[in-house]
């Protein structure tokens, strides 16, 4: 009988030695070559069943098409910028990533960036350097009895808030999916956004980049601030508008600003460099030698457990399934995503618990992966490093309870899959089915039925039961040139409460969307995104 082949890896970036050695270890072959060009790379990659990267590697729709025995790009920390996710899962490439390999790394850089912020370091050093001795000049300020506010409290923004703590600061977090009971835990006081902005002495970031957070610090929410403010920000570019920032910083409002992330990176040129009251470093987040080498060991493991065993860890596009259950399970993974996606982007509270019941035939199934693709894409919005694999381990550290459930009967339907969410503020819950066996619908919103199947661009409504909302709609959307490819309106009884679900054929603008939510029917409007 002849012998398997072994697994081919080639590792394009620099990595720690020892990743080649557990590759090894586990009977991969591996090819150690950082520094090839692009076309050099295009020319090797078809050699190979794994791609081990950190940032300098590019893999494009071009290296995909050309990688054809490629199974598993592993990226040696979170970010996959670097990585074209959709064209690899369409091309049944599996992409990884190590998201919990910096933690301690990214959180120790924004302690040591208010440190420097609080006491002028860089500055001073410049200063003494060039032979002047300035020491009245850089007059600083006690991190002592200060109050941080924490914009993002999930794995890093904990790990900052415990370093803070330790220093005897107050710490203040906002987080829409920090529960009261996780907070009190790790010892921080949850607030809303704008009391933050208001008790914060320092302010550091800790969230992805999304429609929620994009620009989350800018002239408005800068003028909430106390004055004498100092931002940090270690989390990504794009979060802050750097041209807003530098107004304040020059009207002395903000104090000070240290960043590590910019709107567009590599920064050669900045509207805030050499602002003498900003620091800046270039993304040296998760550059520390622990941090390289932890990545680096668990890129390698992960990639080498899938390629000789067929295990799946922190996979960015890929559940855990098997050959069998796949083929029945694929049209419910897509309805379990939109789902969830759904139940996520109309979530504005600290989620509690999430419940997924699963009726009729699809309870039959392996539900496990419907869980966690549903889950994955509830949280999405707020937790980047989140993926079908970590998504209940995640879930569970957050304080979240996550249940699931089966019974026979669906009633109405053939199968039915139910997700109910409890926060703070409510409880709502989502139902969905297949038509046809295969096309995803939403049956029920909040115990309206209504039947809607989800596209790319959708307005989502809460409004009174009365005339005028559909003429009213049409016609501001009408004047804009805004078509409404679906309307479907629901309504519980006649005691007023209704909702509709339109699918548009491109967003709406921030303008059309104000004027759509100031009509008199609508208790309150979301846009959506599928």
């Amino acid at each position: 009988m002849a012998q398997a082949k072994s697994p081919k890896v080639l590792i394009s970036d620099e990595l720690d030695p020892l990743a080649i050695q557990i590759f090894e270890k586990n009977g991969c072959k591996v090819d150690f070559r950082p520094g090839l060009s692009p076309a050099e790379q295009l020319k090797i990659i078809p050699e190979y069943d794994g791609l081990a990267i950190r940032s300098a590697t590019k893999v494009t729709p071009d290296m995909i098409a050309a990688a054809k025995n490629l199974k598993v790009v592993g990226r040696a920390g979170i970010g996959v910028d670097n990585v074209d996710v959709t064209k690899a899962t369409e091309a049944g490439i599996v992409v990884m990533n190590t998201p919990f390999g910096n933690s301690i790394t990214t959180a120790e850089h924004a302690i040591a960036m208010m440190f420097a912020l609080a006491r002028q370091i860089p500055q001073a050093s410049v200063s003494t350097h060039a032979g002047k001795w300035e020491k009245s000049k850089f007059m600083g300020v006690e991190l002592y009895n200060k109050t941080l506010g924490l914009i993002g409290c999930g794995n890093i923004g904990s790990i900052v808030a415990d370093r803070a703590l330790g220093l005897k600061m107050d710490v203040v977090a906002y987080d829409p999916f920090l529960t009261q009971e996780r907070a009190v835990e790790i010892g921080v006081a949850k607030v809303e956004l704008d009391e933050l902005f208001e008790k914060s002495d320092f302010i550091t970031l800790h969230v992805p980049k999304n429609e929620q957070t994009k620009n989350i610090i800018n002239k408005s929410s800068l003028a909430k601030m106390k004055k004498g403010v100092r931002i940090i920000n270690c989390a990504r570019g794009g979060l802050i508008v750097e041209a807003d920032l530098k107004a304040a910083l020059d009207s002395g409002h903000v104090a000070g600003a240290a960043l590590d992330v910019f709107d567009v990176e590599p920064a050669k040129e900045n509207i805030l460099f050499g602002h003498e009251n900003v620091i800046c470093t270039p993304h040296l987040g998760a550059s520390t030698n622990e941090a390289q080498f932890n990545v680096a060991i668990q890129v390698a493991e992960q990639m080498a457990d899938y390629l000789v065993n067929g295990a799946v860890t922190n996979a960015l596009n890929m559940p855990s399934i098997t050959a069998e259950d796949a083929p029945r399970l694929k049209p419910y993974m897509k309805l379990a995503e939109q789902l969830g996606s759904f139940a996520g982007q109309i979530t504005e509270h600290a989620i509690q618990s999430i419940d997924v019941e699963f009726s009729g035939t699809v309870a039959d199934l392996n539900v496990k992966p419907l869980t966690a693709m549903l889950v994955t894409n509830l949280l999405k919005p707020q937790l980047e490093s989140i993926n079908m694999v970590n998504a209940i381990t995640v879930t569970k550290a957050r304080g979240i309870e996550i249940s699931e459930t089966k019974s026979g009967s669906a009633k109405d339907w053939r199968s039915l899959i139910t997700v109910t969410v409890k926060t703070e503020a409510r409880e709502r819950s989502l139902m969905g089915t297949l038509f046809t066996g295969k096309e995803p619908r939403i049956v029920n919103v909040e115990g309206v039925p209504i039947e809607a199947a989800l596209s790319s661009h959708m307005l989502f409504i809460r409004n009174k039961d009365e005339p005028g909302l559909i003429g009213g709609l049409g016609t501001i959307l009408g004047n804009a040139g805004q078509n409404i490819a679906d309307f479907r309106l629901g309504r519980k009884d006649e005691t007023g409460e209704a909702v509709c679900i339109v699918s548009l054929d491109a967003p709406l603008s921030d303008e059309l969307f104000k004027k759509v939510s100031s009509l008199p029917q609508i208790k309150s409007a979301k846009r959506l995104q599928f």
